[in-house]
């Protein structure tokens, strides 16, 4: 589970500083989807940040399965993530000399301690996640090879590598034309369902919107308008 609670973000600008969050809260469960939106520059990719532990917030808490991740050192917060955090970035960002298969297993390679015992291991679980995104028989292929569609499934079965309990979602649609889109957001519920994740995902297309367990919308840095279910609850402070 996930759980914001007031959370403020401030950034420098000139004299005085420019609010990206603004006291906003939000609770999501496991095995629900949470869609974010709202014009640009309304402070959702910030929130986000805030979410994953990349950014410390000036204030508030971030709670995952009750560890206040705003109060961990730089150290700590980097093992949160690796340990229990997925995020599926915007662009998919593949290592062109890589086949899908590699993508995933070298995720086994960054900053955990004593992986290499556990390549086998990792290489099943690579195969397990791409079957489970339906590129099975894509595993071998190198980015080159694969179309957008497919390249953003190899981005989401990457982010799911350390079996996260939270994953955060940008843009997954962006690039791809509407029906490649409506099965990235397919998929993306099925598998939030599967492996029971509390998942957060920021969007612009709004045709997707009524099939998330909750909606929120941002402007200007805080809750302008919230759809929710009996299961997720969001609020601004």
């Amino acid at each position: 589970m996930i759980h914001l609670d007031d959370v403020t973000l401030t950034f420098p600008d000139g004299d005085g500083r420019v609010t990206a969050v603004n006291h906003v809260s939000l609770s999501a469960r496991p095995g629900t989807v949470t869609g974010i939106t709202g014009p640009s520059g309304s402070g959702k990719s910030s929130l986000l940040a805030v979410a994953a532990t990349l950014i410390r917030p000036d204030s508030g808490r971030v709670l995952i399965d009750d560890v206040d991740a705003a109060q961990l050192s730089a150290t700590a917060a980097t093992e949160l993530r690796r340990d229990a955090i997925g995020i599926v970035f915007q662009q998919a960002n593949l290592l062109p000399s890589l086949t899908a298969l590699e993508q995933l297993a070298v995720m086994n390679e960054l900053g955990a301690p004593h992986s290499r015992p556990h390549r086998s291991a990792v290489k099943e679980h690579a195969r397990e996640l791409l079957g489970s995104v339906g590129l099975a028989d894509q595993m071998n292929k190198r980015p080159h090879q694969l179309s957008g569609g497919q390249r953003q499934r190899v981005n989401i079965a990457r982010a799911l590598m350390n079996d996260p309990k939270v994953l955060l979602v940008d843009e997954p649609t962006s690039a791809l034309d509407q029906e490649r889109g409506a099965s990235i957001i397919d998929l993306i519920l099925r598998l939030t369902d599967e492996r029971n994740t509390s998942t957060l995902l920021v969007t612009h297309d709004l045709v997707h919107l009524p099939r998330m367990h909750a909606v929120m919308n941002m402007v200007d840095g805080g809750l302008d308008s919230v759809r929710t279910d009996a299961v997720v609850s969001a609020s601004a402070s």
